[in-house]
Formats: structure tokens, C-alpha cells, sequence
């Protein structure tokens, strides 16, 4: 059994977390599974894959959360419209074997039922395609806004590294204008400190104040 990791939390990390939980919410699954599966791949327990989940990754992605939500019954839908088409199809089967007992049957009565259950496929096939075309405008949606996301985190990281540059520079500043003050004041009292003298008349000292 491979040991269980204890170190700081990556971006990677955050990342993986986030795809997976996603892809799970997406396809119907639960959480728990989405944890599991989480913690085999980066060697984390599914406990501390939830807790990071809920304490620090699930809010940067609330919009994405509602896209797989979205799609995730969208799935549902299609699903419940094949099982309901299924029976209908089945239905209309088992009637035109009934039909087809008696001796009374038609040309008619099966070709009018072969059109019925062409048209049946027909529309099924083209809300399949409806509900696939939907699923990938939504998966584009959402590495669109993946894409974004990460564009914006290291547009942050880039301010902040700016902010702490600038005020670096500006503590330099600083304390290079308070050394250039005290030695200006040092220099005006070494100047006031300095005696001035001439010479009178009759070749004595005067101070000059």
C-alpha cells in the first residue's frame, strides 16, 4: 500500500480534483466515487480529496459545477426518451404481430406501419443528434471557461508579484531619502559649528559670527 500524502496542496492537484469531481457530477455519479478516484491518482485519502473539494476548489468553479449539472440531466432526458421510444416501438411490435395473426391483414396495415415506425426512428435519431450537438456546445463552454480561469489566476499572480516589487522599491526609497536628510542635517550643524575669522587693522583675529 502506497504511503498517503501529507504535503501542501498543488495547483495540479486542484486541477485533477476539480476535472474529476466535474466528470462524475456530469455523467451522473456521485461525489464520494468522484474522491475515491481523486485520491488513488495523487496519493491523497478520498477524506481529504472531499474536505479540499469543499473548503477551497468547489467555489472557483460554481459556474462549471452548473454546466455539468445541465448536462448531466440533459443525459437523463436522452436516456428517458429512448426507454419511452423503446416501449412505443415495442408496443406497436407487438400489435402489428396481433394484426398480422389474423388472416384479415392488408398491404396496407403493414406498410402503414412500416412508415410509422420509420418516422418513430427518425425522430428519435434526430433528438439524439439534437442532444449530442448540445452536450459538445456545452463541453466547449466549459473549457472555455477553464481557459479563462486560468488566465485570470496568473493574471493575479503576476498583480501580486508587481504589488511586491513596487513596494519593495518604495521602502528603498524610503530609506534612501531619510539617510539623505540626516546627512544634510549634519552637514548644516558642521557648517553652523565652523568658526569664521578676519583679520583688523592691526593684524588681530576677528570672529566673524
Amino acid at each position: 500500500m502506497s504511503a498517503v500524502r501529507q504535503d501542501a496542496w498543488t495547483a495540479e492537484d486542484d486541477l485533477i480534483l476539480a476535472e474529476v469531481t466535474l466528470r462524475h457530477i456530469r455523467e451522473g455519479s456521485t461525489q464520494l466515487a468522484a474522491f475515491e478516484e481523486v485520491g488513488e491518482r495523487i496519493g491523497r485519502t478520498a477524506a481529504a480529496c472531499g474536505f479540499r473539494w469543499n473548503s477551497a476548489v468547489r467555489k472557483k468553479y460554481e459556474a462549471s459545477i452548473q454546466i455539468a449539472k445541465s448536462q448531466r440531466q440533459k443525459r437523463n432526458q436522452l436516456k428517458k426518451t429512448v426507454v419511452v421510444s423503446g416501449l412505443a416501438i415495442a408496443e406497436a411490435d407487438e400489435a402489428a404481430e396481433d394484426q398480422m395473426s389474423e388472416d384479415s391483414i392488408s398491404v396496407d396495415a403493414v406498410i402503414r406501419f412500416l412508415r410509422q415506425w420509420k418516422s418513430t426512428n427518425q425522430e428519435l435519431y434526430r433528438q439524439v443528434r439534437q442532444l449530442e450537438k448540445e452536450l459538445r456546445d456545452k463541453d466547449e463552454e466549459l473549457a472555455e471557461l477553464q481557459a479563462e480561469n486560468e488566465k485570470l489566476r496568473r493574471e493575479v499572480n503576476n498583480a501580486e508579484s508587481d504589488y511586491r516589487h513596487i513596494n519593495e522599491d518604495y521602502k528603498a526609497l524610503l530609506q534612501i531619502m531619510d539617510r539623505a536628510r540626516k546627512m544634510a542635517f549634519l552637514v548644516e550643524e558642521d557648517e553652523e559649528l565652523k568658526a569664521k575669522f578676519k583679520m583688523d587693522a592691526n593684524g588681530n583675529l576677528e570672529r566673524i559670527e
